[in-house]
């Protein structure tokens, strides 16, 4: 059996809104009184969970709240989670950026981290100079610095400015030549944030081909976070999903990948109904459903039946400025296409809206899928975007229901014209 190499034990991290510490100085000497009396903080009793879509009803709040886990050699763990759920703060403890306000962190071994745009460079020094500073900031001589250095440049891509400093490189380029060091200096756990992202689609594939064979070939951990679910599926043997700054599932990669496709919920969420989401001076958004159009809300959506999106949202004064969006995603996180009321020229309304889109029976294969709803203004400015806000789950009525054997390739299934010539 593998052995551990990180261990998690009730990591917690708390913030104060607005400030850097606890912003007062009678707070700093009640903290410090607490602990010379052997006392628990006094401001780790309150705290407001970290849920973004709420307004801060206190001055803390917990990024993170009782994570617990286990890393095994070799492993590949993936961490997913809605943006500001806590992910990136996770790796920056692990990481030894940031220390916990609870909780403790054991690791053996060196650990490589890549979390933002040119992590751990001096823009002074060239892109060669830094090869080396990190190498050593890892804790790697010289002569093994030079023995992987010529792979690194190659791997990299960046041959032509390697002697040129790094503050003259674009994001991409920084990205690139950071990832090349992290993964060639032999770390024992390299952990990667959704920086990948900035990299070129050429560059992004290599990336995640050297993970694998890191954990693969080599045997080393990664801890990878991201929001494409075809590259958590496609690299990671186990996950974690958080939500709000907590540990909600954990398990194969397969399955936290379909418990955050389901918004978190063992069953897909066909309705919701909003309570916080708008403002009084612009929009409230009051509810998004989406079912066949003859079926009921708690009824499986089925492929061979026409399907209706219904939007509810209140829109205050100027209605002819907004406008929705939908981004419609398919199970592995793919962008498939948007969908918009402007392009169908129906027009808000100042008060109760109630809008509908309907899908053209056999449109959409059986599987799972979410939306982003953007409300847009003036044509251009997004003033208010939810990642996977409803999610839902077709299936072949001709089959038993949730069943998906022989189901054809793809996501859409395009209404065609044949003709014999």
């Amino acid at each position: 059996m593998s052995k551990i190499i990180l261990t998690a034990q009730n990591i917690s991290k708390q913030y104060r809104l607005g400030v850097v510490g606890t912003g007062t100085l009678s707070h700093d000497l009640n903290r410090w009184w607490a602990s010379v009396r052997g006392k628990e903080d006094p401001y780790l009793k309150i705290g407001a969970e970290n849920d973004r879509s709420k307004k801060a009803e206190t001055d803390y709040v917990w990024a993170l709240r009782g994570i617990n886990f286990d890393v095994y050699d070799g492993d590949v763990l993936g961490i997913i989670g809605k943006n500001g759920a806590g992910k990136s703060t996770l790796l920056k403890i692990l990481s030894r950026v940031t220390s916990p306000t609870t909780g403790s962190i054991k690791t053996k071994g060196r650990i490589a981290s890549l979390l933002e745009v040119g992590t751990g460079f001096h823009p002074e020094l060239t892109g060669r100079e830094n090869i080396y500073l990190n190498g050593a900031i890892l804790g790697m001589t010289k002569a093994e610095i030079k023995v992987k250095e010529e792979e690194i440049i190659d791997f990299s891509g960046c041959a032509m400015y390697i002697d040129t400093p790094v503050k003259r490189y674009s994001s991409g380029m920084r990205v690139r030549l950071a990832f090349a060091v992290a993964a060639h200096l032999e770390p024992d756990i390299l952990v990667v944030d959704e920086v990948l992202a900035v990299g070129d689609a050429e560059f992004q594939k290599k990336a995640i081909g050297k993970m694998k064979d890191i954990s693969g070939n080599d045997g080393r951990t990664v801890l990878f976070v991201s929001h494409n679910m075809a590259a958590v599926k496609s690299l990671c043997t186990r996950g974690i999903v958080l939500e709000n700054g907590i540990s909600t599932f954990e398990g194969t990669a397969e399955e936290c990948v379909s418990y955050y496709l389901k918004g978190g919920k063992s069953e897909l969420n066909n309705r919701q109904v909003f309570e916080d989401i708008g403002d009084s001076k612009h929009f409230k958004l009051n509810e998004i459903a989406i079912k066949n159009s003859n079926r009921n809300y708690d009824e499986p959506i089925v492929e061979d039946e026409e399907i209706v999106l219904e939007t509810n949202l209140v829109i205050s004064s100027e209605s002819e400025r907004y406008h929705v969006t939908y981004h419609l995603y398919n199970e592995l996180g793919e962008a498939m296409f948007s969908l918009s009321n402007r392009r169908a020229d129906v027009n808000l309304i100042n008060g109760v809206n109630h809008l509908s889109c309907k899908f053209p029976k056999g449109f959409l294969q059986p599987g799972n899928f979410s939306l982003k709803f953007l409300l847009i203004k003036d044509r251009k400015k997004a003033i208010y975007v939810e990642d996977s806000i409803i999610n839902f789950t077709v299936v072949n009525a001709g089959r038993e229901l949730g069943v998906y054997m022989g189901r054809e390739p793809g996501f859409i299934i395009p209404d065609l014209e044949w003709n014999q010539n």
